[in-house]
């Protein structure tokens, strides 16, 4: 199995958990470790997660992982080295002031992402801020207006936040009328239970079309790549590694998908044993 060159990792559910301490907000010492003695070995590591490269960037320095990560779903590449954006993908001015104001309009929580922060209308602070707080490990800024806010900044993702069916609903309902321009992926976050995120980026924005940005970069190819992660939108850039691997907390229908690679696919243990170390040497990594 040493022809891999490279490992693609969700970070959520798959590095970190629930367990506050143990792997959140942060994966374990012993996962961290792991990373940097792969990472020592020539193998290019990439966090591909929803979440801003601050939120990772601790990870990113403390296992060492020394190459291009890709942050924000896609919409943005940085090299940890130095810290330069080797890419962004800002979403429209126009489009994006005028998806935020009607989530607002009907009383839907949302949160805005430039390249280094993010922002909360003051009047919409609740629970999920705390959450996403202590999620992200970073506070947002807090505005009076986030329409003007985002009138004078370069916006990459849009986030509103659902608990109910409905909610969900009205979302995509206002998503429709921009579906030709912004693109909306759905995800879970394991410490933060009962709600729903819509990552909302520009159109053509994807984990599989940055990964596909960064290997390229390193010309490696996508059959030199083993894919990890743990919920069935991350088959979106698991589907071209050439490896693939589940959590044992992943849904069935990802766990189905990567086993259908054969030899190549494995199901580990779970995210709070650790199983991404299982999942490591069973490809003997």
């Amino acid at each position: 199995m040493n022809k891999i060159k490279a490992i693609v990792l969700d970070v959520d559910g798959v590095i970190v958990g629930d367990k506050a301490g143990f792997n959140a907000p942060y994966p374990s010492l012993e996962v961290i470790n792991k990373l940097k003695q792969i990472r020592e070995k020539g193998i290019y590591i990439i966090l591909c997660s929803a979440k801003p490269y601050y939120s990772v960037k601790k990870i990113v320095d403390d296992a060492q992982l020394n190459n291009i990560q890709t942050a924000l779903a896609g919409a943005i590449l940085i090299d940890s080295s130095n810290l330069t954006v080797v890419k962004k993908h800002v979403i429209e001015n126009n489009i994006a002031t005028g998806l935020t104001k009607k989530i607002l309009d009907n009383n839907i929580y949302i949160e805005a992402y430039t390249t280094d922060k993010y922002f909360i209308q003051k009047n919409q602070k609740n629970e999920i801020t705390k959450l996403h707080n202590f999620t992200l490990s970073f506070e947002p800024i807090m505005v009076e207006d986030m329409i003007n806010q985002i009138k004078k900044s370069e916006i990459i993702k849009i986030l509103p936040v659902t608990k109910t069916d409905e909610e969900r609903k009205i979302v995509e309902q206002i998503f429709s009328e921009y579906k030709e321009r912004l693109v909306i992926g759905w995800s879970t976050h394991p410490a933060i239970k009962g709600y729903f995120f819509g990552n909302i980026t520009t159109s053509g924005i994807s984990k599989k079309q940055s990964i596909l940005e960064i290997v390229n970069l390193y010309q490696i190819k996508t059959e030199d790549i083993l894919g990890v992660g743990d919920s069935l939108t991350d088959w979106d850039f698991i589907g071209v590694c050439g490896y693939a691997g589940a959590m044992g907390n992943a849904t069935k229908d990802l766990k189905k998908l990567v086993l259908s690679k054969g030899r190549s696919g494995y199901v580990g243990k779970s995210v709070d044993e650790n199983g991404i170390i299982d999942i490591f040497e069973h490809f003997e990594l």
